[in-house]
């Protein structure tokens, strides 16, 4: 068996879908599909039931995939130690990163990072801080930016960075008649109670964004309305600029246009931790550290993260 066996297999499991599977690695479905049927042949077991909606794992597959998984990550552990003794002359580092965040501030990591290191790989995994939680704990992330407090890891978290929660608006939204303005400075600030008379648009409940912001309520005993209640922290944004209500989100991620307003929420602001996270017990890599240097700096530097 090679390694690349594995890796068809693994990547199955994960899409649930031969189509999907063979997109991913880049190569035709039909030879994905004779690999697993020849495959099986010679196991003398199915390791996938196909339904119509793709296929699915048996027990028994699921009980081999699930070691298959375990050697792939014994292996890039292995691979990972051999490139830090080779001082990182080659070699891959899996960052996990949320979507929305990372399209403001990840190409900066990325580009120094590979002046820096032009001969290591940065693969880039997009989820929400509570999923990139899970795919640490599973061990299929070397390093991850996350927003805390973390629910599921235990150790290897360390903040990077505040952060601050900010209240999307279109320019023309009746809040901004209510808005107070932030001394000697451009920016503004609106209470809670206030924002709580207009409709919201709420990322979801698995979300740390979506968790804190209906906290917030909560605490002050408030009660908002919202026609949308699982949308993404991009998604609702784009929905603010339109008018169609309030939004959540974060100074890191406020990207400025003509039409949009973000108000911080009251008059010293709501503030939460970024933070750098590892997977738990498991060896931090050269590369991950490196990378986590770049991070730090580019973090640091950045003048997003400056609200006056």
């Amino acid at each position: 068996m090679e390694m690349k066996e594995l890796v068809y297999l693994v990547t199955l499991a994960e899409e649930e879908s031969i189509s999907r599977a063979a997109e991913r690695l880049y190569m035709a479905q039909s030879s994905l599909s004779q690999f697993l049927h020849q495959f099986e042949s010679e196991l003398g077991t199915k390791l996938f039931v196909r339904t119509s909606k793709g296929i699915t794992p048996t027990y028994s597959g699921k009980c081999f995939i699930d070691h298959a998984s375990e050697i792939l990550l014994e292996y890039q552990r292995a691979k990972n130690q051999l490139w830090d003794n080779e001082n990182l002359a080659a070699g891959k580092v899996i960052l996990g990163i949320s979507s929305f965040r990372g399209c403001r501030m990840l190409p900066k990591v990325l580009k120094k990072f590979q002046e820096i290191y032009p001969k290591v790989k940065v693969e880039v995994v997009e989820a929400h801080s509570m999923k990139l939680e899970e795919l640490l704990l599973e061990g299929k992330l070397d390093i991850a930016i996350v927003a805390m407090p973390v629910t599921k890891l235990k150790s290897n978290v360390e903040t990077l960075k505040k952060d601050e929660i900010l209240l999307a608006a279109n320019k023309d939204h009746p809040i901004t008649e209510k808005m107070h303005q932030i001394k000697e400075t451009d920016n503004y600030w609106i209470s809670l109670k206030e924002a709580a008379e207009y409709k919201m648009i709420m990322s979801g409940y698995d979300t740390i964004l979506g968790s804190f912001s209906r906290k917030m309520f909560t605490e002050q005993k408030l009660k908002f309305k919202a026609d949308h209640n699982d949308i993404s922290a991009a998604m609702a944004v784009s929905m603010a600029r339109e008018g169609l209500g309030l939004a959540f989100t974060y100074q890191s991620c406020a990207e400025e246009y003509d039409d949009i307003r973000y108000l911080r929420i009251g008059k010293k602001g709501v503030f939460l931790d970024l933070g750098i996270a590892y997977p738990a017990d498991e060896y931090q890599s050269k590369g991950a550290k490196e990378l986590e240097k770049v991070i730090r700096e580019v973090y640091t530097n950045n003048e997003y993260f400056a609200m006056s």
